[in-house]
């Protein structure tokens, strides 16, 4: 059955969520390079990368549905930040806000009976508490080292240690 018109819609602006984040996260990136904070500027990138997965997860999705996609403009990111803390910040805060979407888009699916775009967002759903609770976590390491430069050398090392984020499955099961 073909997935309900204003569900794919709402996907769609969903997926131009998941491709700004990615577009957010590299930006970030590119700003923890160009100060010299190489760990932190590897973590953004693979959460970039990470970002765009799930955009194309919802891509495949929409398409295993018989649906269209349509890509939408996407936002320009911000550039500049105060710090590696403000980085970390703008991410819990953006984390929190993509929740939010991911809540909203689920209630779209909710009020269609698109029971399987519900079990498909359960998962997104999930993640986002991993998200949040990552991005929180590296807060509260921040602010324990806060003023030990030595200690954010070393905070910046462990972040480099991020393993690459590994694909997933971007089409329904069978």
């Amino acid at each position: 059955m073909p997935i309900d018109h204003t569900l794919q819609n709402a996907i769609n602006q969903h997926i131009n969520s998941e491709i700004y984040a990615s577009y957010l996260y590299l930006s970030m990136s590119t700003y923890c390079e160009s100060i010299d904070m190489p760990g932190f500027a590897h973590w953004m990138r693979i959460q970039s990368q990470e970002e765009y997965t799930h955009a194309m997860k919802l891509v495949s999705y929409l398409e295993d549905r018989d649906g269209r996609v349509t890509l939408l403009p996407i936002n320009q990111p911000p550039v500049e930040f105060d710090s590696v803390e403000d980085v970390m910040r703008q991410t819990l805060a953006h984390e929190q806000h993509v929740s939010q979407l991911i809540n909203d888009l689920y209630g779209v699916a909710v009020k269609a009976n698109d029971y399987a775009s519900q079990i498909m967002l359960q998962w997104f759903v999930s993640e986002q508490v991993e998200e949040e609770k990552t991005a929180r976590d590296v807060i509260a390491a921040l602010d324990m080292v806060k003023g030990r430069s030595d200690a954010l050398l070393l905070l910046d090392r462990e972040m480099g240690a991020r393993p690459a984020a590994s694909p997933i499955a971007t089409g329904t099961p069978a």
